[in-house]
């Protein structure tokens, strides 16, 4: 199951060019970007690049995995590294109220960002509005690129429902807050001057109130305050969304789609090659994680059922037949009379000397084998034992909970159909991918048992990306 190797993504060119200056791994939530992002960037780094990784994932794994307690917005110094080609590795986690509040501070003088941080319209847009992290991130991206700090930044977009959100979110906030409805709610605020109220007071004052009695009044006035001064410090959102979304189409960038080997997830990433075609972006090609694969790829699924079946049908034959050998034994169906009896007399539990001990009976007892008291059957403790260890006795049946041989290899049969029949559905998921976009090159990366957790997990990971190497060697057929 390997890929055309004219279609085979080779992602050390990639990072190893020194006009490669940043890289964005894109893709719907749940397919492996943090994980793809984290592993070249220090597959890079450790080729000699200075590297910066910036990560949205509010899970934190990037941290964990390179060891550093926690990620801020501010660039941390990965430690462990192979540093012997002169790279170095940093890693920052997207803090979008941190973010936004930088960019004003940065474009206002002291008494103007503080109205804007103080505005309550400012800090619910800030904390969670519809597209802010998106385009968070992307003014994020421009403030690292700025820097020059670092020669390479790989990003690792936000996790989101759709992957087109990371294209399409920061164009909707800055049209929204630079949209006619925003523009007419702080025109009051911008008139200024005797005449422009008279002129428009009857008309706006309608609006207004209209608009106060359903926004209310507070939120009304929050709005155009806080849009004012955003406009009059650096000249509205769009134009920011812009610069930035420009810098994502020069060259020095590349996407990267991750994807997994599932359905909707490579709908979406069919969808996101399509989109930057049509946006001009430079693309890169398709990150393929979580296949899977098999050393015994030889064995279809349909041969391993079959032989599961047979082997089912042997092992309920050979049980039903020791069963009916189990039967017919003598030492199982064909019991002493009186032994239980005597098991249970009480005279035998009543007494404190087992009824072994003594060499005659009792007085006036008679021993249910023989009226003489001899010693012939007076050791009922001797004989319930016998008897016990007959009843007791090891069969041909399996003890309970035990498989035979057979059935433990029935059950590893079905295992590894359940295996080839996933290795189908991928396959056939991957071919049609590719026929919709069959000049897409492909780095896969073989589904691994666990998670990844550290350094040595990444660098596998890089090593897997780079190589395209297979889970398994592959067996010819």
């Amino acid at each position: 199951m390997s890929l055309d190797p004219a279609r085979v993504l080779d992602l050390d060119p990639l990072l190893d060019d020194p006009d490669t200056r940043i890289v964005v791994c894109c893709g719907s939530g749940g397919v492996g970007k943090t994980t793809t992002a984290a592993a070249l960037g220090l597959r890079a780094a450790e080729r000699g690049r200075k590297v910066v990784v910036l990560t949205i994932d509010p899970a934190r794994r990037l941290a964990q995995s390179m060891g550093i307690d926690s990620l801020d917005n501010v660039p941390r110094r990965v430690k462990g590294i192979d540093d012997s080609a002169g790279g170095e590795l940093h890693a920052m986690m997207l803090d979008m109220k941190r973010t936004f509040d930088e960019i004003v501070e940065a474009h206002a003088d002291g008494e103007r960002a503080a109205v804007i941080l103080n505005n309550p319209f400012y800090q619910s847009l800030s904390a969670g509005f519809a597209g802010t992290q998106e385009y968070m991130a992307m003014e994020k991206l421009g403030q690292l690129r700025a820097r020059d700090e670092w020669d390479l930044i790989i990003v690792d977009t936000p996790p989101s429902r759709s992957a087109l959100d990371f294209l399409d979110a920061p164009k909707r906030l800055g049209s929204f807050l630079d949209g006619r409805l925003i523009r007419l709610l702080t025109a009051p605020a911008k008139l200024g001057g005797r005449a422009g109220m008279k002129f428009l007071n009857v008309g706006m004052s309608m609006m207004t109130g209209t608009l106060g009695k359903l926004l209310g009044g507070q939120l009304l006035k929050d709005v155009q305050t806080f849009v004012a001064a955003m406009d009059t410090t650096f000249g509205g959102f769009r134009t920011r969304a812009d610069a930035t979304y420009k810098l994502l189409q020069a060259p020095g960038t590349a996407f990267l789609v991750v994807a997994a080997p599932e359905r909707d997830a490579l709908r979406e990433a069919a969808y996101f090659v399509e989109r930057l075609a049509a946006e001009d972006m430079p693309f890169a090609g398709l990150v393929l994680n979580r296949v899977h694969g098999s050393g015994a790829a030889h064995l279809s699924a349909e041969r391993a059922l079959a032989a599961a079946e047979n082997l089912d049908a042997e092992a309920a034959e050979d049980l039903e037949s020791t069963a009916v050998e189990n039967l017919d034994d003598a030492r199982i169906v064909d019991q002493e009379g009186g032994k239980a009896g005597l098991r249970n007399s009480p005279d035998t539990y009543g007494s404190s000397e087992s009824p072994a001990s003594d060499t005659s009976a009792p007085d006036g007892f008679e021993g249910p084998a023989g009226s003489d008291g001899s010693d012939e059957g007076s050791p009922a403790a001797t004989d319930s034992t016998d008897a016990t260890d007959r009843t007791d006795a090891p069969t041909d049946t399996p003890p309970h909970g035990h498989r035979t041989v057979e059935q433990l290899t029935a059950g590893l049969l079905r295992l590894h159909a359940e295996r080839m029949q996933l290795l189908s559905r991928e396959q056939r998921t991957r071919d049609r991918f590719a026929a919709l976009h069959p000049e897409v090159a492909v780095a896969e990366v073989a589904a691994l048992p666990g998670d990844v957790h550290d350094l040595a997990g990444l660098r596998d990971i890089g090593d897997r990306l780079a190589a395209n190497r297979p889970e398994l060697p592959e067996t010819d057929a």
